[in-house]
């Protein structure tokens, strides 16, 4: 009988036992694979032609406002960042693919992007106007929907949607690259190209003798967000606690007199709104 009670009392110490460190290695299984996330690299995706947001130095280093942020991002999710250079009509399909982790490039929330991708809450926003060739009979966006006029557009981006929607008698030119379409209205080339106020302002006054401008904001206000995959809840909610902590702590200051102290004075002597305000 002894013998009886001796072999239970061992079987269920050794019960004890196997269920205490199972529960022990359970925790420090979990435990690894967060500090693997934490560790994990964050790729970024963002087209680099867009100054002073996300553009390349001279030699050839991302920089800009984007670049700076995706960089303090990964800082506050302890994550080493790779930034990849993607054209803008291909970086949600890159985000879909799992090509890159997330879209940082002053792309604008809309329904239609909705349907593919989740967004953060907005970081910034914006709105788009005219830059126009000074030959050209253009003077408002209006004007641009007749037959025979010709639209510069950055292909990916809202403009394409607005002139889309908007503009069906003008004849849409397509381009990978902005750089290719602000020279096709200095050329002569386009009548017009709609993009942000900022790039439109600093390429009118680099090309005075060239083009002429229409600031007034086209459409409504333009959210920009970053793109994130639907499925990847948690790090949605990360991102949007990051840029809450970065407003309330200035990062989105700090940025504004980097890259855009001069912007901001234009702004204001425009009446427009800047764009984190």
């Amino acid at each position: 009988m002894k013998n009886k009670y001796f072999i239970v009392l061992l079987t269920l110490l050794f019960s004890t036992t196997l269920l205490f460190g199972c529960g022990k290695s359970g925790e420090q299984s979990k435990q690894a694979s967060v500090n693997a996330e934490s560790k994990k690299e964050l790729v970024v995706g963002m087209s680099l032609d867009f100054v002073p947001f996300e553009t390349t130095d001279a030699n050839g280093k991302p920089t800009g406002v984007g670049v700076d942020m995706a960089y303090d991002l990964g800082k506050a999710l302890g994550r080493e960042v790779r930034i990849e250079n993607i054209a803008r009509s291909g970086l949600i399909p890159a985000l879909q693919t799992k090509k890159i982790d997330m879209i940082i490039s002053s792309m604008t929330i809309t329904e239609e992007r909705l349907k593919s991708i989740d967004f953060s809450k907005p970081y910034a926003k914006g709105w788009m106007c005219l830059l126009i060739n000074k030959n050209s009979p253009v003077e408002k966006v209006e004007d641009l929907n007749v037959k025979g006029r010709k639209i510069a557009i950055h292909n990916g981006t809202i403009a394409y949607n607005y002139a889309q929607k908007n503009l069906p008698n003008a004849e849409m030119l397509l381009f990978e690259d902005v750089k290719t379409c602000i020279l096709e209205v200095i050329q002569g080339k386009a009548d017009a190209m709609i993009y942000d106020q900022i790039t439109v302002y600093d390429t009118w006054k680099a090309n005075e003798a060239a083009t002429k401008v229409n600031l007034t904001p086209i459409d409504s206000k333009m959210n920009w967000g970053v793109g994130i995959r639907k499925e990847d809840k948690e790090l949605t909610e990360k991102v949007n606690a990051f840029i809450d902590d970065y407003k309330k702590n200035g990062g989105f200051d700090k940025l504004a007199d980097k890259y855009l102290s001069d912007k901001k004075v234009t702004f204001e002597q425009l009446g427009i709104p800047f764009f984190f305000d």
